[in-house]
């Protein structure tokens, strides 16, 4: 279970560090040109790694209902709006409110399939970290250059 948390965690900390790379990158660019090399490159990455370790070509994709698919479109739409979001509001404030988001739709998913669990502490887990994301952006000015 330990490494199953570490493995999480290390996720985590991916996502951020992907997000704080994209959006240097869509300074240069654009939040859609960002993300399209974004996707570019890690179809190549994930083509290499296929081929090294073998893999990529495994089970029925057709098989899968049509909704399955829908994951690409919607990270195509994480990785640009969060590409466009750490130039406008910073890295940490992007962060915490994508964690927060997560955790929004977390806990909306799990009641709606009725997963076990305390549904008063998840709810007030998300209100922390709200909570957390106003007191870091406190006494925060914002940008005057109209960026």
């Amino acid at each position: 279970m330990l490494g199953f948390a570490a493995l999480a965690v290390l996720g985590g900390a991916l996502v951020s560090l992907s997000r704080q790379i994209n959006g240097s990158l869509s300074m240069y660019t654009s939040a859609l040109h960002s993300s399209y090399w974004n996707h570019v490159v890690g179809f190549a990455f994930i083509t290499a790694v296929g081929i090294a370790f073998g893999g990529l070509f495994t089970g029925d994709p057709w098989g899968a209902p049509w909704w399955a698919y829908l994951g690409g479109p919607i990270g195509f739409v994480f990785i640009a709006a969060s590409s466009w979001a750490v130039l406008k509001i910073g890295a940490a404030q992007t962060a915490m409110l994508i964690i927060a988001g997560q955790m929004i739709s977390g806990v909306a998913v799990d009641i709606a399939l009725g997963t076990a669990g305390n549904t008063t502490t998840r709810i007030v887990g998300v209100a922390f970290i709200l909570a957390g994301m106003l007191v870091a952006r406190s006494g925060a000015k914002p940008k005057t250059n109209g960026t």
